[in-house]
C-alpha cells in the first residue's frame, strides 16, 4: 500500500510538472509571437507668432526633430508606429497612441499620449484591454517653429535634433543621440545618457548663457575659431576632457586639467558651460566657412 501511495504521489507530481512546463511554454510562445506593425501619419499646422513658447513632450520612445523657420506658424508632423498581435488590437492602439494640442495665448503644448498614460486612458478609454497597456509603440516628430521663440522639450528614448532656434530653451531627455546646432538665447539642457553633438558656429553668443549637462556618455563640442565667451568644461567623476580647441586661455589663475577647464576665449562674454558626469567631453574648433560650403 505504501509503495502504491508513493507511486501515485510521484505520478501526481510528474503530471503537475508536465502541466507547468506546458503552461510555461504557452506563455513563452505568446510572448515571442511576432507582432504586427502599423504606422499612421498625423500633421497639424497652427498660426503662431514669434516670441511665444512651444512645449513638446515626446513619447517614451521616439525621435524629436525641431527646426526654426521664418514663418509665423508651427508645423507638426508625426509618424506613429504601434505594434500588436492582431489587426483589431492595432486599431485600438492607433486610437489612443497619438498626440494632443493645447493652445493658449502665446503658448502651444504638444503632448504625447498613449496606453501608458493612465490619466489619459481614464478620460478617453476606460475599458481599454489590460493586455495592450505594455504593447510597444513610438512617435517620431518633425516640428518647425518660428526661429525666435522659447522652447521646452521633454523626451524619453530617441534621437534629438535642434537647429536655428533662438530663445529660452529648456531640454530634458533621458537617453539620446543628440545634435544641437545653437545660435543663441539662454539654454539649459540635461541628458541622461548618450552622445551629444553641440555646434556653436557664431563668433558671439547672442544671449545670456548655455548650460549643457550629460550624466553618462560622450559630449562633442565644436566652437568657432574666433569665439568670444567664457568657457567652463567639467567631467565630474570617471572620464576626461579632450581639448583640441587651442585658443582657450586659463581664467581666474586656474590651470587646465583632464577634469576641469575654466577658460576665456577671445574677449570673453557669455558663459558657456559643458558638464559630463561619467564619460568624455571633447572640445574642438569648427571652421565656419567650411560649414557654410557644406550646407550650400
Amino acid at each position: 500500500m505504501k509503495n502504491q501511495f508513493k507511486l501515485k504521489k510521484i505520478c501526481v507530481r510528474l503530471c503537475l510538472s508536465v502541466f507547468a512546463i506546458f503552461f510555461l511554454s504557452l506563455q513563452i510562445y505568446a510572448q515571442t509571437k511576432p507582432l504586427l506593425k502599423r504606422t499612421t501619419f498625423k500633421t497639424e499646422h497652427i498660426d503662431f507668432g514669434a516670441g511665444g513658447t512651444v512645449s513638446i513632450t515626446g513619447a517614451p520612445n521616439g525621435s524629436i526633430a525641431v527646426e526654426g523657420w521664418q514663418k509665423n506658424e508651427v508645423e507638426i508632423t508625426a509618424d506613429i508606429e504601434v505594434q500588436a498581435e492582431t489587426e483589431s488590437d492595432l486599431a485600438l492602439l492607433a486610437q489612443v497612441n497619438t498626440f494632443v494640442l493645447d493652445e493658449n495665448f502665446g503658448h502651444i503644448t504638444i503632448q504625447s499620449v498613449g496606453a501608458y498614460d493612465k490619466k489619459y486612458l481614464k478620460s478617453m478609454a476606460k475599458k481599454f484591454p489590460k493586455n495592450l497597456l505594455t504593447m510597444p509603440f513610438r512617435i517620431d516628430y518633425k516640428i518647425k517653429v518660428p526661429a525666435y521663440c522659447d522652447l521646452e522639450i521633454n523626451g524619453g528614448h530617441g534621437d534629438l535634433t535642434l537647429s536655428n532656434v533662438e530663445g529660452a530653451l529648456r531640454i530634458n531627455v533621458l537617453e539620446t543621440i543628440a545634435k544641437l546646432d545653437l545660435v543663441g538665447g539662454t539654454i539649459s539642457a540635461t541628458f541622461g545618457s548618450g552622445t551629444i553633438d553641440v555646434s556653436i558656429p557664431a563668433r558671439n553668443w547672442r544671449g545670456r548663457s548655455a548650460d549643457i549637462q550629460l550624466a553618462s556618455g560622450t559630449m562633442n563640442v565644436q566652437l568657432p575659431q574666433n569665439l568670444s565667451a567664457e568657457i567652463d568644461a567639467k567631467v565630474l567623476r570617471n572620464g576626461q576632457i579632450e581639448n583640441s580647441y587651442n585658443i582657450l586661455k586659463p581664467r581666474d589663475r586656474t590651470k587646465f586639467t583632464s577634469k576641469l577647464i575654466a577658460a576665456k576665449a577671445g574677449n570673453g562674454g557669455a558663459n558657456l558651460s559643458f558638464t559630463v558626469g561619467d564619460g568624455t567631453l571633447k572640445l574642438s574648433g569648427i571652421n565656419v566657412i567650411e560649414k557654410q560650403i557644406v550646407k550650400n
